[in-house]
């Protein structure tokens, strides 16, 4: 059975699971009285399994590398299959248990070491650390990584949060508003050139509703001085996520008849690491020295009350 560390004040609620990768179990906020489910809720039974979480945490990558094959500095490293779709997909954090290292009612820190445990699917050497807190109206979400090798790596961060496509019922639909004027044309997800403008289909620049088309691409382009914005007009319920700059890219995922969406603020762009090694710009990848550290955070903030 997997520890549950709930955070909460008079805005959220919010549950962590170290074991599982310290994924969301579930992100609530509270709505004539009580909580209602913002982030898609984890079935108890899943609490094990982190692709069944609200989030989950991407380290030292997110999304895929194609064929696992990490080219770097002139090397190639062959990294283990993780996805049926014949990828590296999602970096190796939310994998393995996390020691937590302080917790209280509206805030948790962890950290994940990977010479802490065997056969991690990364070839250099990380600590990862992750912090949660909650302040009135925002949920802070705080991500580092450390390059613990002798050698230079390269490297991305990410989450990959689900949210409800509708709150109270399914005709309060969610108007999603995502500042990226740019995507990476792509098939089967990884990236077949640089980014173009976006076309009809992800023209998320002004509020709208998701539709019924099915989406699973990298956004770009992206202005940090605007949020990401979640409004939902039957219950009135609007919030912002607003994230640093280092968030390059914002991954959208929308699947068809699904009761969620998910909207991922990452570094790297998919197959980030093979853009770098062949020269195509906006990757999103950063290079870390040995002992150096690279810190990104993103907010949540309900902004109707």
């Amino acid at each position: 059975m997997s520890t549950l560390h709930v955070l909460e004040n008079d805005v959220w609620q919010v549950g962590f699971l170290p074991e599982t990768g310290m994924s969301t179990a579930f992100g609530r906020i509270r709505h004539a009285g009580a909580f209602l489910d913002f982030m898609r809720p984890t079935a108890e039974a899943s609490y094990g399994k982190s692709s069944s979480c609200a989030s989950f945490l991407l380290a030292p990558w997110s999304n895929r590398i194609a064929n696992g094959v990490l080219r770097f500095a002139g090397q190639s490293y062959q990294l283990r299959i993780t996805s049926p779709d014949g990828t590296a997909m999602h970096g190796v954090v939310r994998n393995y248990p996390w020691q937590v290292l302080e917790t209280g009612r509206d805030h948790v820190r962890a950290s994940f070491a990977s010479d802490q445990h065997q056969d991690v699917n990364f070839p250099f050497r990380i600590t990862v650390r992750f912090e949660a807190v909650l302040e009135g109206p925002r949920f802070i979400n705080r991500l580092s990584i450390r390059n613990e090798s002798r050698q230079t790596m390269p490297a991305g961060l990410g989450h990959h949060p689900y949210f409800q496509r509708a709150l109270l019922s399914a005709d309060d639909e969610v108007q999603l508003e995502i500042p990226c004027s740019q995507y990476f044309p792509a098939q089967q997800c990884i990236p077949t050139g640089p980014a173009i403008p976006v076309d009809a289909r992800l023209d998320f620049q002004r509020a709208r509703t998701i539709g019924s088309v099915f989406i699973d691409d990298c956004l770009t382009g992206r202005l940090a001085r605007r949020p990401i914005t979640f409004s939902y007009p039957q219950s009135n319920v609007s919030i912002a996520l607003a994230a640093d700059p280092i968030f390059e890219q914002i991954v959208l995922y929308a699947p068809v008849g699904a009761t969620y969406f998910a909207v991922e603020p990452v570094t790297n762009a998919n197959d980030g690491f093979n853009l770098l090694a062949n020269g195509i710009r906006g990757s999103g990848v950063f290079v870390l020295e040995p002992g150096e550290e690279r810190t990104a955070a993103f907010t949540l903030e309900r902004r109707d009350s």
